[in-house]
């Protein structure tokens, strides 16, 4: 913990012949440096822990000040006082030797033989000592949390624990303790710890606190390139030294590679899934070990359906595919996904529904998703898994940027219409087809055109197609001929009337 020796440990070191006087209740104070000072008002130069030796030759004379000078030094975090007799002062002042009893700091007799050399030396070499154990210490219990670490997280902290004479505790991504050692602290202090937490937006966020109770609390950031797995956090009653601070150092190291497993093996995981869908994708023959790599993606009744990403670029499709993988995690489902430049294709359960597609979808930055289409497929069976992916690339492929995955069920009645390249083809039939009776309708102000897709569109029922146009039967007869004379056609025939419907919907 920190550099420092309690004064009742210069006390008792016979050699030194010294003689407590005053502030008895104060010996458990940390020395962490000794020094020699005349000056009255010293504490301005003084940071704390600091044992000041004083032959009182510049005490000042009336009571008042001198317990002023005292409680100065108390208020400067002066771990104790050596008055030197012999000199200026044949004994330690009585007012002083009352303050110190009032305040609690220590105020010993030095003897005129005892050099104050001679008790800094001493506190020097036991501070010196001190940091040596404090290195032995560490170089001792790094190796027993690095083999710890094999067990796991538990393992690493208690060694920790131990080390440090603290409570370990680790707290997760989520905010909530994991591990703790060798108890749970008290609940003021977990909600300490997650205000802090709070406080940091990126959860990287390392730093020291300290409670009213004097406690500490340190908490440093378990990370692994960008990820911040948690925080280990360490409540001790002491600040840490830079020694505590290098176990601490280890201890997150081996926590980050301990949490690091699970994501590595994900990565490997999904690579496989990736290779196996690449060989299925393009190699010829039927590799069984693939269809049962693969069988993982399906759901019970082994369907699947393909989603299929297309992005502004292959940058993009990459980052939407790690935004899909990071909602699979807490499923506990793999990735199944192909990437083919700025396409990216995704294998789910046949028992998926488009929201849940669309929840997969949910974490793609803005960016990305204002110029991605999304297609989804309908269940089919694992070994036709390709068709799947071809029929979500159709879905795609009519989808608005940026909007939910289109399922191609969905475009029903309007499919061949949905897609660019079957729009060019359709429009040129239907402007092959349909032009003699626009140009009829232009020279003799018919609209012969709104006749026959009313009545294509009763599959024929003269009644029906004369109400939706508000004519008599009779006169739609009589127009449905002209069409037929003109266009030089008979739509008693079930394939004429099928081509001129398309033809129509196609005009429209």
């Amino acid at each position: 913990m920190n550099a420092g020796i309690p004064v009742r440990w210069v006390l008792s070191q016979p050699e030194l012949g010294l003689v407590l006087k005053g502030g008895g209740t104060g010996l458990g104070r940390s020395i962490t440096l000794s020094l020699t000072s005349e000056l009255t008002d010293a504490q301005q130069w003084l940071s704390g822990g600091e044992l000041v030796l004083t032959t009182g030759m510049g005490l000042p004379l009336s009571r008042a000040d001198r317990l002023r000078y005292l409680e100065d030094l108390d208020r400067a975090g002066v771990a104790g006082v050596g008055f030197g007799v012999g000199l200026s002062h044949e004994t330690v002042p009585e007012d002083l030797v009352e303050t110190a009893d009032r305040l609690g700091l220590p105020l010993f007799e030095v003897p005129l033989p005892t050099p104050f050399g001679a008790i800094t030396k001493k506190v020097m070499q036991r501070l010196a000592e001190q940091e040596y154990e404090k290195v032995l210490r560490a170089s001792r219990a790094q190796p027993r949390m690095t083999r710890a670490a094999i067990q796991g997280p538990r393992a690493v902290i208690k060694e920790l624990s131990a080390a440090l004479s603290a409570t370990v505790l680790v707290v997760g991504a989520d905010g909530a303790v994991s591990e703790a050692h060798p108890r749970q602290p008290a609940a003021e202090i977990i909600e300490r710890i997650g205000e802090f937490l709070a406080t940091r937006g990126d959860g990287a966020g390392s730093g020291v606190l300290q409670l009213p109770s004097g406690q500490y609390i340190v908490l440093q950031a378990i990370t692994a390139g960008q990820t911040v797995h948690g925080h280990l956090t360490v409540v001790t009653a002491t600040a840490l030294s830079s020694v505590d601070q290098v176990l601490l150092g280890h201890a997150s190291s081996l926590l980050a590679l301990d949490f690091e497993k699970p994501a590595r093996l994900r990565i490997a995981q999904n690579r496989l899934n990736s290779q196996a869908m690449t060989m299925l994708l393009e190699e010829p023959g039927d590799p069984d070990i693939m269809w049962q790599h693969l069988a993982t993606a399906a759901d019970r009744t082994g369907r699947i359906r393909a989603l299929v990403l297309w992005c502004a670029n292959p940058a993009d499709a990459t980052r939407a595919l790690e935004t899909v993988d990071t909602q699979l995690h807490p499923m506990n489902r793999q990735l199944f996904a192909h990437l083919a430049g700025d396409r990216a294709a995704i294998l789910l359960p046949g028992s998926d529904t488009d929201e849940t597609a669309e929840k997969l979808l949910a974490g793609i930055s803005a960016e990305v998703r204002a110029t991605m289409r999304a297609g989804l497929s309908a269940p089919h069976p694992l070994r036709r898994f390709n068709a799947a992916i071809e029929h979500a690339e159709l879905a795609s492929s009519a989808a608005l940027p940026g909007a939910r995955p289109l399922e191609l069920a969905a475009l029903a009645g309007h499919a061949l219409l949905a897609f660019p390249e079957a729009q060019r083809v359709l429009s040129a039939v239907s402007e092959a087809m349909l032009q003699p009776l626009v140009d009829y309708d232009d020279r003799h102000g018919t609209d012969l055109i709104a006749s026959l897709r009313a009545y294509l569109e009763a599959h024929g029922q003269w009644e029906t197609a004369a109400t939706a146009l508000g004519v008599h039967r009779h006169t739609l007869r009589s127009r449905i001929a002209k069409i037929e004379s003109v266009l030089g056609v008979q739509l008693d025939q079930a394939l004429v009337r099928a081509e001129l419907l398309l033809a129509v919907i196609a005009r429209r």
